[in-house]
C-alpha cells in the first residue's frame, strides 16, 4: 500500500510540474516577485483620495530632481487625461486633482499636467474635481496653463517652466482609504 502512495504521489507531482511548466510556458515571464519600498502621493478624483506613484517624466531636470526614470517618449503621446496642481496660493490641504481614474473609458496610466492659478483677489477653496474646477473657472476665480512636459509630483520651477505642459507616467494608482 506504501508503494501505491508514493507512486500515485510521484505522478501528482509530475502532473503538477508539467501543468505549471506548461502555464509558465505560455504567459510571459517577469521574474520574481519582491515588494519595494516608495514614495507614494495623493491626489482627489471626484470627492475621494487616491493614491499614485510617479515613476517616469518627460522632463530630464525633473527626473533627476525627483530621482526617477527620464522618458522623453511620453512628452509625445497626446489626447492624455489631465491630472490638475494649484500653483501659488491655495486652499489649506489641496492636493493634485485627477481628471479620470482606473476602470474609466478615458483612464491612461500617463497625465497632461495642468496648472491651476487662483486669481489675486479670489478666496482658495479646496478642489476635489475636474467638475467642480470646471464651475469654479466659469466664475472667472481660476486660470489654467498648458506647454509642455514634466513631472505630477513637481520639483520647484521658474513660473516659464510651470507654464508647460506636462506628461507623466504614475505607475500605479489606488483608492486612499
Amino acid at each position: 500500500m506504501s508503494s501505491k502512495v508514493v507512486v500515485t504521489s510521484g505522478a501528482t507531482l509530475i502532473a503538477a510540474a508539467l501543468a505549471f511548466s506548461a502555464y509558465a510556458a505560455s504567459n510571459p515571464i517577469m521574474g520574481p516577485a519582491a515588494k519595494v519600498s516608495r514614495r507614494a502621493f495623493q491626489g482627489y478624483y471626484d470627492g475621494h483620495k487616491v493614491t499614485y506613484l510617479n515613476t517616469d517624466v518627460s522632463s530630464k531636470a525633473d527626473a533627476g530632481a525627483m530621482h526617477i526614470n527620464y522618458s522623453a517618449s511620453i512628452g509625445k503621446v497626446k489626447g492624455l487625461p489631465e491630472i490638475y496642481l494649484v500653483e501659488g496660493h491655495a486652499a489649506t490641504g489641496q492636493i493634485a486633482i485627477f481628471g479620470s481614474e482606473p476602470g474609466e473609458k478615458n483612464y491612461s496610466p500617463l497625465w497632461s499636467e495642468t496648472i491651476l492659478t487662483w486669481k489675486a483677489s479670489a478666496k482658495p477653496v479646496l478642489i476635489t474635481s475636474d467638475t467642480q474646477i470646471d464651475k469654479i473657472e466659469k466664475t472667472g476665480k481660476l486660470t489654467r496653463a498648458r506647454g509642455t512636459l514634466s513631472s505630477i509630483a513637481r520639483s520647484s520651477r521658474s513660473a516659464r517652466a510651470n507654464a508647460e505642459l506636462r506628461a507623466t507616467a504614475p505607475g500605479a494608482w489606488s483608492r486612499s482609504m
